[in-house]
């Protein structure tokens, strides 16, 4: 292991590796072995004994040598301090220099006077939602501060009381692993090798990540900063406050059938973005400073350079051509997923195809099953079970999907983070899509609709007959569908989220050489969590969107939908919380204005929900063809629906059935009823569509495109009536920016009298000076 000694600024030795005492520094500290420099990012090894050892050793003593030359200060532990015996530890402290030079690069805006903008209006009856606050100082854990981008040459305006105290943990953290994720480790194969992530990938450090606040259990004690960590996990991940708001600035710091309602809600989240925004100091963010930043994997493999037209600058550049085998293999393997989707949902069509007609005849059989039939037919039998297989699949192909489409991400070689996110993020929402609607969008506008009639059924694979509603039609199917796939979801999703890292976290402690949490180093402590990823917050995205469409896409025919998500909603906060705070290590703090494409797709299922709601009502209830009966069809004044279901059957003669293919316990029967608008067999057109088909199906247009329109006209109403940004929040803004401005001004125009001031005095020194000289000369003459 490495050994060396660390002196304080008398040059006074504090401390030697060999024969340093592990328990004379509290396990609770978040500082070097002085107690004075603040942990800001741990990176972790182990001895690897295979042929890469060397390479690794060789890798990691350059990747260090740089970080030191960067500015940053280490500190190594060694193995046998560790709990297991055979890990390093590398922690990482960001010096002042360090942190000013790159809070300038990265445009990190930091205050320069407190606030005197008074805070907004109480909303009337307010006092009545008293029990849903948390205390103030957990909502509002800080002063609301005037802000500028920080610059070195203008320290003198920042509120700067303590050096190091003054870059809150967050903006440390995100300072060094920027650093960490451009250095350099050497030159392999003739390309120049650097950042962490490769590192990682590679095994030559185990993980890289930084610390908590402090214990989840319990607060913090001097000196250590206050216990962010702990306040959340108290006032957040707690299931009793599930009626309470959430503190979202401590941690940005650590049925209706009127549709119209989900462009209202996207309408009032984006005035909740704006607030946001507002209270985050997010204003002017520019996603230039951070998402468009060049990818260290996209710059190693950059062989050629561009002149960027903007900057005017030469910046690496990758040709089209390289890149597009990777497109085309991406778009393949994409469509080849979907169809595999599409082939799975056969197959489950196939599947309750040939266990009703088993089902059916083993029931017709059996008399024993005789009071069984009123309750469990083969309909819902086979929609039961199809269902929960078709939810089966649908996990499995999202576990394999999820790899696949990651791997071809990276291989298509991102210029920059954003781009990288966009991609990931149209391939999984597409196939998600495709994976779990799917069969719904199969339900609700294609079972039952092609199936044929008496004699002439249309038949898959000329071997199954195509499947038919229920007699009650395909909304009931439907909502099954979507229950057991949408509850199902929620139920797994929320259970892995929670059980999964538990039991990694608790058998990466078994295997130490204690289980206690409050025996060992914190570096060790938040080593042994699970990894948030830097795809975590992509994935609660994700799943949140999907939720949407469920609640969005087939309300129709699932009233219950909303309710559920706002269930599921309410334990998923929690659970979300409780893992963050307690089961996974601190993520590497980021930044962005808003959600960013998943808002589009927001409003592109939004407008999608019109149409297929609409053709759900239309399509698979019975609202039209009944309306088209009461107003058309319907004989009985008194009555006027009276007659429909007969009104709704056609007739079939069983004589008609080819190759006297009818069935033999129904011989005494002349005819048949089956559902459908067609001709009798005593006409010119017999089983050909009638008029009334066609006087259904024009209804059932019109109402489509009358109900669209008419969604559409509240939407753009409603998007008009309600600004993007609230009244207040726009005020706030204008008046914090003309303050900032102001500031800014007088400091640069006090610097200047000073300097101005300073000048004229060294020129009145001088001229006297020289009026001096002069005046002495003429004397000694």
């Amino acid at each position: 292991g490495l050994t060396g000694m660390f002196f304080n600024e008398d040059n006074k030795c504090l401390s030697e590796y060999g024969f340093w005492d592990q328990h004379e520094q509290s396990k609770d500290s978040i500082f070097f072995r002085d107690g004075v420099r603040q942990i800001d990012f741990v990176l972790s090894y182990v001895d690897d004994i295979k042929k890469e050892a060397e390479l690794k050793a060789e890798r990691r003593k350059e990747f260090e040598q740089n970080l030191r030359k960067t500015g940053l200060e280490l500190e190594v532990e060694d193995k046998r301090n560790s709990e297991d015996g055979r890990t390093y530890f590398v922690k990482i402290h960001a010096p002042w220099e360090v942190l000013v030079t790159y809070a300038e690069v990265l445009g990190i805006k930091m205050p320069i006077k407190e606030s005197d903008i008074p805070p907004a209006e109480n909303i009337p009856f307010s006092y009545m939602l008293g029990p849903l606050k948390l205390p103030k100082n957990v909502r509002h854990p800080r002063p609301e501060y005037f802000t500028a981008q920080f610059t070195r040459h203008r320290q003198e305006l920042f509120l700067i009381e303590d050096e190091s105290s003054f870059f809150p943990s967050s903006s440390r953290n995100r300072i060094v692993y920027y650093i960490l994720s451009r250095c350099p480790f050497g030159i392999e194969d003739g390309k120049k090798k650097f950042g962490i992530e490769r590192l990682l990938t590679s095994n030559t450090y185990s993980s890289a990540y930084p610390l908590h606040d402090g214990q989840y259990w319990k607060p913090s004690e001097p000196p250590n900063p206050v216990n962010e960590r702990y306040i959340l996990c108290q006032n957040w991940a707690r299931f009793s406050y599930f009626y309470k708001e959430q503190p979202l600035d401590l941690v940005s710091h650590d049925i209706s059938e009127s549709f119209a309602l989900f462009t209202l809600f996207l309408e009032f989240w984006k005035q909740r973005q704006a607030r946001m925004e507002y209270e985050w100091d997010l204003v002017d963010f520019e996603e230039e400073q951070q998402q468009l930043q060049l990818r260290p994997e996209f710059e190693a493999m950059c062989k050629h350079r561009k002149m960027n037209a903007v900057t005017k600058e030469m910046e690496p550049y990758m040709p089209l051509w390289n890149r597009l085998p990777w497109y085309f293999l991406s778009g393949a393997t994409v469509t080849l997923w979907m169809a595999l989707v599409i082939a799975c949902m056969v197959a489950v069509i196939v599947y309750r195809l040939s266990v009703f007609a088993t089902f059916a005849s083993f029931m017709e059989s059996e008399a024993s099953l005789k009071h069984v039939k009123s309750f469990l037919t083969p309909q819902i039998t086979t929609s039961l079970t199809g269902s929960c297989l078709n939810f089966i699949v649908i996990l499995i192909l999202n576990f394999f999907y999820e790899k696949i489409s990651a791997w071809i991400t990276k291989m298509e070689i991102p210029r920059t983070y954003q781009e990288y996110e966009s991609s990931l993020t149209l391939k999984m929402f597409l196939f998600q899509f495709v994976n779990f609607y799917s069969s719904c969008f199969y339900v609700a506008f294609f079972k039952g609709k092609f199936v044929g009639y008496p004699g002439k059924y249309t038949y898959l694979f000329n071997v199954w007959r195509s499947e038919e509603c229920d007699p009650g039609g395909c909304l009931i199917e439907l909502t099954t569908q979507l229950t057991i796939i949408m509850t199902g979801k929620q139920i797994f999703g929320n259970v892995k989220e929670a059980i999964y890292p538990m039991v990694l976290n608790w058998w990466r402690r078994r295997k130490a050489r204690t289980n206690s949490e409050k025996l060992y180093s914190r570096w060790e402590q938040d080593h042994d969590l699970e990894t948030f990823g830097s795809l975590g917050l992509f994935y609660e995205y994700l799943e949140t969107v999907i939720q949407f469409g469920f609640v969005t896409l087939f309300v129709a025919s699932f009233p219950l939908a909303p309710l559920l998500a706002l269930l599921n909603n309410i334990i998923e906060i929690r659970v979300d919380a409780w893992k963050l705070t307690t089961q996974y290590r601190r993520p590497v703090a980021a930044k962005a204005h808003s959600i960013g494409v998943w808002q589009d797709i927001l409003y592109g299922m939004a407008v999608l929900s019109v149409a297929t709601n609409a053709f759900i009502v239309a399509f698979t209830s019975d609202i039209i063809p009944r309306l088209v009966y009461y107003y058309a069809y319907s004989t009985d004044a008194t009555e006027p629906m009276k007659g429909y279901v007969n009104d709704s059957l056609s007739t079939f003669l069983i004589a008609d059935f080819p190759n006297h293919t009818a069935p033999s316990e129904k011989r005494d029967f002349v005819t048949c009823r089956y559902r459908d608008y067609r001709y009798p067999p005593d006409h010119d057109q017999k089983y050909f569509h009638n008029m009334q088909y066609w006087h259904v199906l024009a209804a059932k247009m019109t109402f489509i495109i009358v109900m669209e329109h008419v969604v559409f006209l509240v939407k753009f109403l409603l998007a008009w009536m309600i600004p993007d940004v609230p009244k207040d929040v726009l005020d706030r803004i204008k008046r914090e920016k003309l303050m900032t401005i102001k500031i800014l001004h007088d400091f640069e125009l006090n610097k200047l009298k000073e300097n101005l001031r300073i000048n004229s005095s060294e020129l009145a020194k001088q001229v006297l000076i020289q009026e001096n000289k002069a005046q002495l000369a003429k004397s000694t003459v």
